[in-house]
């Protein structure tokens, strides 16, 4: 990516399809440059096509910068070499949105899950969340312009639906998330220095995970993760929560 540009840097995981896609076609179409990640190459270079001609499409011409890093978020030694290539060759992103994830396995309940896969899970789904976290918003926060956005799910919450038992690695995950979001954002002044913190539930969207038959689109289940990246944020504004369509989802 060229140290030339001066559009403001997003890096987005799981880009390559799903919310994570949406995510990054819609904030390329307002000014970022992108950095995708996923496990697989062709994936993410299909994906920063299909931007492009998105953004050619909606402004004439397409002036994006889209660099495309291929890792396996399971793998910790992965993420830390990953982590030192997007601190190497791109300047400090003003936005992070962390949008990978998997689901367990259906029958995964607290007492049959076994070793594996709750590794499984758990290294993706909250181990390499904290690791992206660690290794690239220290320079976000001292910049005290940044914008951490980490696809959370309702299903982690300590009450109403997260309460309700199953997808036990799943949803304990995802309890791991809401925690370090909070934790974080509390760390960090609540915004008052410039850097956010936030997680969103997308609810039951129609991805690889959500399945073809789920109720939102895509594009409906990243629009509060496109929100909480570029929305004005003045004294007094919260974060370091749970959102859901623009709101507080109290977990």
């Amino acid at each position: 990516m060229s140290s030339q540009s001066t559009r403001p840097i997003a890096i987005i995981t799981g880009g390559s399809r799903g919310l994570g896609f949406e995510v990054a076609k819609a904030l390329t179409l307002q000014g970022f440059d992108i950095a995708l990640i996923a496990k697989d190459q062709q994936g993410l270079e299909s994906a920063a096509n299909l931007i492009r001609e998105a953004d050619r499409y909606h402004n004439g011409v397409s002036t994006s910068q889209i660099s495309t890093f291929a890792c396996d978020l399971e793998q910790p030694h992965l993420v830390r070499d990953l982590i030192d290539a997007l601190n190497q060759s791109l300047a400090t992103p003003a936005v992070l949105v962390l949008a990978h994830g998997v689901m367990s396995e259906k029958m995964s309940k607290t007492l049959k899950t076994n070793d594996a896969e709750w590794r499984r899970v758990m290294a993706i789904n909250l181990d390499s969340v904290f690791q992206l976290v660690n290794g690239i918003a220290p320079a976000m926060a001292d910049a005290r312009n940044g914008r951490v956005i980490i696809f959370s799910a309702c299903l982690g919450r300590m009450s109403g639906p997260g309460n309700a038992g199953g997808l036990a690695p799943y949803r304990i995950s995802k309890a791991g998330v809401n925690a370090l979001v909070r934790n974080l954002a509390h760390e960090t002044g609540l915004g008052a220095r410039g850097f956010l913190v936030d997680a969103t539930c997308p609810n039951h969207s129609r991805t690889d995970m959500g399945g073809p038959d789920a109720p939102r689109s895509a594009e409906e289940g990243a629009a509060t993760a496109i929100w909480l990246a570029t929305r004005p944020f003045n004294a007094g504004d919260v974060t370091g929560v749970l959102w859901e369509d623009q709101k507080i989802v109290e977990w």
